[in-house]
């Protein structure tokens, strides 16, 4: 047979039912894996064939949805489903918002989140080379319970779904599913989405209904069998969403580890869809890469670090580190134990050691935080050195403040700069020092209370004790010391 020309397509999202089975406030198709909504996944599966029309049926927490849609899909018509259910209500508002579309229309569900072009071009390809008026994705399935069965004629075609509830024990026996992926040639459709009654145990329009429909007209159902049934399998409850992650998650770990990345452990590395990581990084077991992460050629990140919305330079190495919204410079140093929060920046060749917690704070190119410290709205020059178990108390119990720190400044151990203050280049700072005013360029800073040495104070306050017996031996031979 001749294949036919190649139609205009439009895409059907549907995304208006609630998800009773997830459990939840959160509407079903907004649930999220890889970073983003269900929905999204789908929207990006649609957009990728290039539509000339795109529409996204939308009711349960319509405006929730509708700007998840928008989000990801700017292009879409949001339609808007009403009191009538089913999904054949839904597919019949939205062929009306297409608005005399002539072509081939795509039906897809919001729920079936791995769906690809490697599904869905063969579905076109089918369609698009026979006679049939709808051609549709079954399955075959071990346990088809709660799926609707495709029952076919003696010639092998299919001749209508059936779902679970309306099924017969010898229908309910087929393990031939149906995956919820349709094509509809657009002659006609309206007519007999119009037509659909509501004679089942759901009392609803069911979208499946065509397919006898188009079999009663005379018209052929054509069907692809899904090679792959992960990736037209439905979320409906939180078990199947976890197994639709863990599923994309394999998927996007294999793309990164083909581009020239090494994933030490893929089973316990959890990397967004939306993250980019460059060629020669190291990703180290039990990390997670969430949202815009980005990680540049040759960084090594982990074990046991967590970032969201973090660039990581090249050359960088980031090992047990929690931080969000952070930028870490070319060949810095963060951690172990790290805590980087919103607005952290470090430079090229800096160093942000164990167990610091930084937030909104800049620290120059070569300055290094190593240990023990809280850098929290301050400003900090280029190769300076901050001791460790150093504070920026940085709020006065109304407002926050900054802390300015110049550059090649060394501070000693246990210091506290209380904002606002300014430390000048080339400072140096003492021990235990509690800056307090502004610290001109070369001084060194320090607290004016002198040490002072009370001889016999423990023996006086504390007779009796371990620590007075023990002065007591040095001070005298031992014969003369009472043991207790």
């Amino acid at each position: 047979m001749t294949p036919s020309p190649e139609r205009p397509l439009a895409v059907v999202v549907l995304a208006a039912g609630q998800g009773t089975r997830m459990r939840s406030s959160r509407p079903k198709v907004l649930h999220e894996l890889a970073g983003l909504p269900m929905l999204a996944h789908v929207l990006v599966a649609a957009r990728a064939l290039r539509p000339t029309r795109l529409a996204v049926v939308v009711r349960h927490e319509r405006d929730a949805v509708a700007a998840a849609a928008a989000e990801h899909a700017p292009d879409a018509v949001i339609v808007d489903q009403d009191e009538v259910p089913g999904t054949g209500r839904a597919l019949e508002v939205a062929v009306a918002a297409l608005g005399g579309f002539e072509g081939d229309v795509l039906v897809l569900s919001g729920d079936v989140p791995l769906v690809d072009e490697g599904v869905l071009a063969p579905l076109l390809d089918v369609h698009r080379s026979g006679v049939a008026s709808a051609t549709m994705v079954t399955a075959v399935v071990p346990d088809p319970t709660g799926y609707g069965r495709v029952l076919r004629g003696v010639g092998g075609d299919v001749e209508r779904i059936v779902e679970h509830k309306d099924a017969t024990d010898d229908e309910r026996a087929i393990a031939e599913i149906n995956a919820g992926l349709y094509v509809f040639r657009s002659a006609g459709l309206s007519e007999r989405l119009a037509a659909l009654g509501s004679a089942n145990a759901q009392g609803e329009r069911y979208l499946t209904d065509l397919v006898a429909a188009a079999r009663a007209a005379g018209e052929r159902v054509g069907a692809l069998v899904a090679p792959d049934l992960e990736a037209v399998a439905g979320v409906n409850d939180r078990v199947q969403l976890a197994a639709a992650a863990r599923r994309m998650n394999d998927a996007i770990v294999r793309r990164h580890q083909r581009a020239g990345v090494t994933v030490i452990d893929p089973a316990t590395t959890w990397i967004d869809a939306t993250v980019t990581i460059g060629e020669d990084a190291e990703i180290r077991p039990n990390t997670q890469l969430q949202r815009a992460t980005a990680i540049e050629r040759g960084a090594v990140v982990g074990p046991d670090t967590t970032l969201v919305d973090t660039e990581v330079g090249e050359g960088a190495r980031v090992n047990r580190t929690d931080a969000t919204l952070a930028v870490i410079g070319a060949g810095a140093d963060v951690g172990p134990f790290a805590y980087l929060r919103p607005g952290t920046r470090l430079g090229a060749k800096g160093k942000i050691g164990t167990f610091v917690e930084t937030k909104n704070a800049v620290i120059g190119d070569g300055s290094k935080v190593p240990h023990l410290s809280y850098i929290g709205d301050t400003e900090v020059g280029e190769r300076s050195n901050i001791g460790a178990n150093t504070i920026t108390a940085n709020y006065d119990g109304v407002h926050k403040h900054r802390t300015v720190v110049g550059s090649a400044v060394r501070t000693g151990s246990h210091n506290v700069f209380v904002a606002p203050v300014t430390i000048g280049d080339g400072v140096y700072t003492g021990a235990g020092t509690v800056v307090r005013k502004d610290v001109p360029a070369g001084a060194l800073a320090v607290n004016p209370a002198p040490q002072r040495n009370i001889e016999g104070w423990v023996e006086a306050n504390r007779p009796g004790t371990d620590a007075a017996l023990t002065a007591a031996r040095v001070a005298a031979p031992e014969e003369d010391v009472d043991s207790p």
